[in-house]
């Protein structure tokens, strides 16, 4: 039986300050290990990061010297969460909602107050 060998740990790092930078991630993870690539993720609409981030280390025992030596640590006044991420999830495509996911009796103002006319 052959054993597949994972050729980088992909490891996701939340509660970041929203003004971190590639460069003090790469800095950060550097210390524990080579770090091949790193996405902060952004937010479309604004283009502002949204406080998380994924890291990928190609060295599994880096990545997790990594992963223990900067979970919790603090970043910019914050405590980083750093795990091994978990595989994204394929979404179906196409299945939408025609009119958003309004539940009991709210109409497109909200709740109704019967009460209070």
């Amino acid at each position: 039986m052959s054993v597949r060998k994972r050729f980088s740990m992909n490891i996701y790092v939340g509660n970041m300050p929203y003004s971190t930078s590639e460069e003090e991630l790469s800095a950060l993870f550097g210390t524990h290990g080579n770090v091949s690539r790193i996405h902060i993720v952004m937010d479309r609409d604004t283009g502002r990061a949204k406080g998380f981030a994924f890291v990928e280390m190609p060295n599994d025992a880096e990545a997790r010297a990594a992963l223990e030596a900067l979970n919790g640590s603090p970043l910019g006044g914050r405590a980083l969460v750093v795990t091994e991420a978990r595989p994204r999830e394929e979404k179906p495509r196409g299945e939408r909602r025609p009119f958003g996911n309004r539940g009991g009796d709210r109409g497109p103002r909200g709740p109704r107050n019967e009460g209070n006319m």
